[in-house]
């Protein structure tokens, strides 16, 4: 679990991971595609497509799922998108579409849009004044028999706060309501299981605590779900068999590849399958308690040099990321670039400063930042 260089002061895998030997990883595999899709030969397809299913047998394995609930696409709210539109007629029309204030914002860019044309009402559970995040009370209060879907940050991406999955799925099934869960924050450094969880949707990019890159997100649906959904978007590779070219004899493949369309993009896919590999090998438990005993040290600091928290002190509660509050002297973004001048890499939202340790972030990091808090001074 040890940096490969320097003082080991990567705090961003909130937003990009990194492991040991990542690099040289990766243009191993790049390699090996640019040999297979340059030779004079018929393996290139067949190398790419393996990589693409490999990554979507390690996520599945990951969460627990069977891979035929697996889909890909470009991102987490492309994945939401067409989960939501293939939805059969009269699921949302009429009805509610629930979601806390402090999602990723462009999950509420994407439902504000979907609510117009799909005829639903999008209700937002706001923040109460002063306070760090939505609360789960108010949540479950503003859910009521008109919910026809909730929408859940598992884990915040602004406090890392972390929802209570299954007094969440409880309250959904009371009142019937579907329950889709972006995990992007969660992924990789928390255990989720959807055995454990049963959800109907849940989708993560591959970048973050999965040390993967842009391009390459992933989304479950759940198998009872599965086959009464229709993708709007459609194409050769949504069908049982992508070489049927007869175009009066469409039909969607009985999987998740439904949402497959046209020729799938293949390359962010490669390039994550690297980090999914070593994430796997290594093991969540251990990415996660060089987590927890670095977070330990972060909040330590952070109450050393009077800096609030924003994220709960509670590890059952808390995702991988220890978020502060930044004194109102401060330039949030010129404290982040001094930070980066010393090999401290970490980033900032509003007067938010988020740290996240992983596998090669070093105590040595955690020294240099105790004395720069000393001595910064906005």
């Amino acid at each position: 679990m040890a940096a490969e260089s320097g003082i080991g002061g990567w705090l961003l895998y909130h937003s990009v991971g990194r492991f040991p030997g990542q690099e040289a990883a990766m243009n191993v595999v790049m390699a090996e595609f640019a040999h297979a899709w340059c030779a004079t030969d018929d393996r290139r397809w067949a190398v790419a497509d393996a990589g693409r299913r490999e990554v979507f047998s390690l996520w599945a394995d990951l969460i627990g799922a069977p891979i035929g609930s697996i889909m890909g696409a470009e991102n987490v709210t492309a994945a939401f998108s067409a989960f939501i539109e293939a939805l059969p007629a009269g699921i949302l029309a009429g009805r509610s579409v629930l979601i806390a204030e402090d999602c990723f914002p462009s999950l509420h860019f994407l439902l504000s849009e979907l609510a117009e044309r799909g005829g639903f009402r999008l209700v937002t559970v706001r923040v109460r004044p002063g306070g760090l995040g939505v609360e789960e009370e108010d949540f479950l209060a503003a859910w009521d028999a008109s919910v026809a879907l909730a929408v859940i940050t598992w884990v915040t991406s602004t406090a890392s706060r972390r929802a209570d999955l299954s007094t969440v799925i409880a309250h959904a099934r009371t009142h019937g309501s579907l329950v889709a869960v972006d995990i992007t924050q969660g992924a990789g450094i928390l255990p989720f299981d959807v055995v454990k969880y049963p959800v109907d949707f849940a989708a993560s990019t591959c970048l973050k605590w999965m040390c993967g890159v842009p391009g390459a997100g992933v989304g479950y649906i759940a198998p009872a779900l599965l086959g009464t959904l229709q993708p709007r978007l459609r194409g050769w590779f949504s069908q049982p068999d992508p070489f049927n070219w007869q175009i009066d004899r469409f039909s969607l493949a009985a999987d998740a590849r439904r949402f497959d369309n046209g020729t799938p993009s293949y390359l962010p896919y490669l390039s994550t399958l690297p980090g999914l590999r070593w994430l796997h090998a290594t093991g969540i438990e251990a990415v996660r308690s060089q987590n927890l005993r670095l977070c330990r040290k972060l909040m330590d600091i952070a109450d050393a040099h009077g800096l609030r928290l924003a994220s709960p002190r509670d590890e059952a509660r808390r995702g991988g990321t220890v978020v502060v509050e930044l004194p109102d002297a401060w330039d949030p973004n010129e404290a982040q670039r001094a930070l980066m001048r010393i090999g401290l890499l970490c980033d900032t939202r509003g007067t938010r400063m988020r740290w996240s340790p992983g596998p090669v972030t070093e105590d040595a990091a955690m020294v240099a930042l105790d004395r720069f808090l000393g001595e910064y001074r906005g």
